[in-house]
């Protein structure tokens, strides 16, 4: 039986348009973010949507400064555009099966924004949970190749870290403020109860990430970076909750041990 090479020509292409896609959805992206920012005049996403994603609108919304992260984040993924783009990494397998779902992650991230923007606020929930599944499929990739140079494995594996780590907690306070805007009452269960739920599973959901990928920095510092926050806001401003601030800390701190543990224990498992 004999099979069939695609010719060089086509492969090369194929890698080009890949590249392209990458390149031109990150742009897509940032403009995007540029104006949900309210940078360009509008209306910043925290007051957009009658509020409902404001650092004040639910017990496990985060304060506002933790959306600067989405600096550093924005930055990786225009580095990693860049990086990928070299003719060095053309070829590279990590980046061929890294590439389109990394474009889908920009995009949906940009409709994201839209979504909030024009008040759709439910759409934005099943939006940003697909955002989710793609960067953990992405993030799977990153564990099953091996980044081919230091440089790959900050730019690639740590800009995707980030962004995986801080969705988590942002699907959760997506989520929770879509429930608030519909008029969810809980099933009578106090509104505090439910806030340490959500941040707990955010915490477990750290744990689980940290021991499935080995104990990597990226995703524990922008995950706790996201539930520190959320302390922050509910310990020192409205709607104050000394429980759902106290369940955060515990939960960072407990991610912080999962990921010093797992490293320790991966380093283990390789001397061995």
């Amino acid at each position: 039986m004999t099979t069939t090479k695609r010719p060089a020509t086509t492969v090369a292409g194929s890698d080009v348009a890949r590249q392209l896609t990458v390149a031109v959805s990150a742009v897509l992206a940032v403009i995007g973010s540029f104006i949900g920012s309210g940078a360009a005049g509008g209306t910043p996403i925290q007051d957009a949507a009658g509020g409902a994603l404001a650092a004040d609108a639910t017990l496990v919304a985060p304060g506002g400064g933790a959306f600067s992260i989405w600096t550093l984040i924005y930055l990786g993924l225009l580095v990693y555009a860049v990086w990928q783009f070299l003719p060095s990494q053309r070829e590279e397998t990590r980046h061929r099966r890294l590439g389109y779902p990394i474009a889908a992650s920009l995009l949906l991230n940009a409709a994201w924004i839209l979504s909030i923007q024009f008040d759709v606020l439910w759409l934005s929930v099943p939006v940003i949970v697909l955002l989710l599944v793609v960067l953990i499929v992405a993030f799977r990739i990153c564990r099953a190749i091996a980044p081919t140079s230091r440089v790959d494995a900050v730019v690639t594996d740590g800009t995707v870290g980030l962004y995986l780590g801080w969705v988590c907690v942002a699907t959760a306070a997506n989520i929770t403020a879509a429930l608030v805007a519909a008029g969810f009452d809980g099933w009578g269960i106090a509104p505090e109860v439910w806030s340490v739920i959500v941040v707990s599973i955010a915490g477990f959901i750290g744990i689980a990430l940290a021991i499935w990928d080995r104990g990597r920095i990226a995703p524990t510092l922008s995950l706790g970076w996201g539930l520190a926050w959320v302390a922050i806001a509910r310990l020192t401003d409205a709607p104050q909750s000394t429980a759902t601030g106290v369940a955060a800390i515990i939960a960072v701190v407990a991610v912080v041990i999962a990921t010093v543990w797992a490293r320790i224990a991966s380093r283990d498992v390789a001397d061995a």
